[in-house]
C-alpha cells in the first residue's frame, strides 16, 4: 500500500461505497471471510441498488475453498481472481471469487489489459520474471529437453519428473499465475488415462491454476505417431491430407477435458485458418505462434525472388528442400515437381500477406484471430502470442497492440516468450549511459 492508493477502496469523483456502507453484516461463522471484502467499493449506481436490500453477508462455498487452497492471509483475497457476488430472495448477497487472471490481489486489476507469460519450466528462470506474469506454458519438449534433461539448467541434478517442476513452479508463481501443461501423449486411446494425468496435474496446481495443454494433431494418429520418433522421423502423410478423425482429434479432445471440468489451452496453432474452428472447441486460450512461421515464409520469399530474377530451377529445388524440411511436403514428395512446387510457394506468401502490411512483419494471424475473438461467444478466452525471437517480434507486436484498431481487444491477450527473452527489451543502450553518470556522480559525492 502506498501514498496514492485509497485507505478505503476505490471509488470515482471522491465518493466512495465500501460494502460494509450498506449497513449488512456478516452472517454468523462468515466474519472472517467478509472481513476480506468489507472495503471493496460500490458504484453510487450499484450502491442505490442494493441499498436497504441486502440483510446480511456471506461467502460462497468457492470462496472459501479458495482461501483455504491457497493459505491467504487474512484480511485478502489472493491474485488470479474477480470478487463477484449475488443477491438471494432473502437479502443475503453471497461473494465469490472467480478465476480471472485479469486480477492482482484484493480485486485490483493487473495494470494493463494485456498480460505476459512465461515459456519455461526452470524455476531458476521463472523466480526473477514470475511477480510480473499471469500465466506460464509449457510443453514436453520444454520440460524435458530444455530443462530435467539439460545439465546446465538443471543445476546439480535437482529435479527429476515433471511432477517435482510443476511443484515448484506453482510455489514459485502463487494463486494469480494460471499454469498451462501439456499431455505427455494426446494419443493415447485411453481416454481414462487421460485423465489420470490431468487429475495428476490438478491435485498439484489445484484446479484454479490447471490448463491443460492440447494440441493440434493433424495427420498424425496412433498407428503412424511412431513415424515421427525413427529413422528420418518424416511423416508419410502430408500435414493436409489427414483423416476427419484425425484432423479433429485434438478438437473432441479439448471438448471431452472441458466437459470434465478442465479449462483449455488449445496450441499448435500457427495459420489464421485454423482458428474459427478451434474455437468451437470451447478453449480457454488460442495460440498465435508467429517466429517459425515468419521465418520461413521469409525464406521462401528470398528463394522465389532469385528465381524470379535468374529463371534458375535450381532455386526451385532449393525451395522443394525447404518445404520438404519444414514438412510442407510429406516424406514421399523429394521429387514433387518444381511448378507445383512453385505454386504451393506463392499460395503460401499470398496467404500470409507476406508482402503487403497486412504480413509483412508476420502477425497476420494475430491481426485475423483478434477480429475473430471479437466475435466470439467466448467473453473468458484469450489469444496467447507466443513463439518469438530476435530484435524485432517483440517490438512488432508491442508496436500492434497499441493499434487504436485493436484497443477494445488488449484485455484478450497474453504474451508468453522465454523470459530472457522478455528481459531483453526491458533496456535501451542509454540506460547504460544513464547509469554511467548517475553512479560518477553518487561515486563523486561530498
Amino acid at each position: 500500500m502506498t501514498v496514492n492508493y485509497r485507505s478505503q477502496g476505490e471509488g470515482t469523483l471522491g465518493l466512495h461505497f465500501p460494502l460494509t456502507a450498506l449497513g449488512a453484516g456478516a452472517a454468523k461463522g462468515e466474519e472472517a471471510y467478509i472481513e476480506r471484502v468489507k472495503d471493496l467499493c460500490l458504484e453510487p449506481q450499484l450502491f442505490s441498488l442494493l441499498e436497504g436490500k441486502v440483510k446480511y453477508l456471506a461467502a460462497t462455498p468457492r470462496f472459501k475453498d479458495v482461501i483455504q487452497t491457497f493459505a491467504v492471509p487474512a484480511g485478502e483475497t489472493p491474485a488470479g481472481f474477480r470478487i463477484e457476488s449475488t443477491l438471494q430472495e432473502d437479502g443475503l448477497l453471497l461473494i465469490d471469487l472467480v478465476r480471472d487472471i485479469s486480477y492482482d490481489k484484493n480485486g485490483v486489476k493487473r495494470p494493463t489489459g494485456i498480460l505476459y507469460s512465461a515459456d519455461s519450466a526452470n524455476p531458476y528462470e521463472v523466480a526473477p520474471i514470475a511477480p510480473l506474469l499471469a500465466n506460464l506454458t509449457c510443453n514436453p519438449g520444454i520440460v524435458y529437453d530444455l530443462f530435467i534433461n539439460n545439465p546446465k539448467a538443471n543445476v546439480g541434478n535437482a529435479f527429476h519428473t515433471r511432477d517435482e517442476v510443476m511443484t515448484e513452479l506453482g510455489r514459485i508463481l502463487g494463486p494469480g499465475c494460471d499454469i498451462s501443461v501439456e499431455l505427455n501423449n494426446p494419443f493415447e486411446e485411453d481416454f481414462d488415462k487421460i485423465l489420470e494425468e490431468c487429475e495428476t496435474f490438478k491435485s498439484i496446481l489445484s484446479e484454479y491454476r490447471l490448463v491443460v495443454k492440447v494440441p493440434h494433431t493433424g495427420p498424425v494418429n496412433p498407428n503412424n505417431v511412431h513415424e515421427l520418433l525413427e529413422g528420418d522421423k518424416k511423416l508419410s502423410t502430408r500435414y493436409d491430407q489427414a483423416s476427419t478423425a484425425d484432423a479433429l482429434r485434438g478438437h473432441n479432445l479439448a471438448l471431452r477435458l472441458r466437459e470434465h471440468g478442465y479449462r483449455i489451452n488449445y496450441t499448435l496453432m500457427f495459420e489464421p485458418y485454423q482458428t474459427a474452428m478451434a474455437l468451437q472447441a470451447k478453449p480457454y486460450f488460442i495460440n498465435s505462434f508467429v517466429r517459425h512461421r515468419a521465418k520461413q515464409s521469409s525464406a521462401i520469399k528470398v528463394l522465389l525472388d532469385c528465381y524470379d530474377r535468374t529463371v534458375d530451377r535450381k532455386y526451385l529445388e532449393a525451395l522443394r528442400a525447404e518445404l520438404l524440411a519444414n514438412d510442407y511436403l510429406s516424406s514421399g514428395e523429394a521429387d514433387r515437381d518444381l511448378l507445383d512446387v512453385l505454386k504451393l510457394g506463392r499460395d503460401v506468401l499470398r496467404y500470409r500477406n507476406f508482402e503487403n502490411p497486412e504480413g509483412a512483419d508476420g502477425l497476420d494471424g494475430v491481426r485475423h484471430n483478434l477480429r475473430l475473438l471479437r466475435q466470439t461467444n467466448l467473453p473468458d478466452t484469450r489469444l496467447i502470442i507466443c513463439s518469438m525471437e530476435g530484435e524485432y517480434n517483440y517490438p512488432d507486436i508491442d508496436n500492434l497492440m497499441a493499434d487504436p484498431a485493436y484497443a477494445d481487444m488488449v484485455d484478450r491477450v497474453v504474451i508468453t516468450a522465454e523470459p530472457q527473452y522478455l528481459a531483453r527489451f526491458t533496456a535501451t543502450n542509454q540506460v547504460v549511459s544513464y547509469q554511467r553518470r548517475f553512479m560518477n556522480a553518487a561515486n563523486g559525492q561530498k
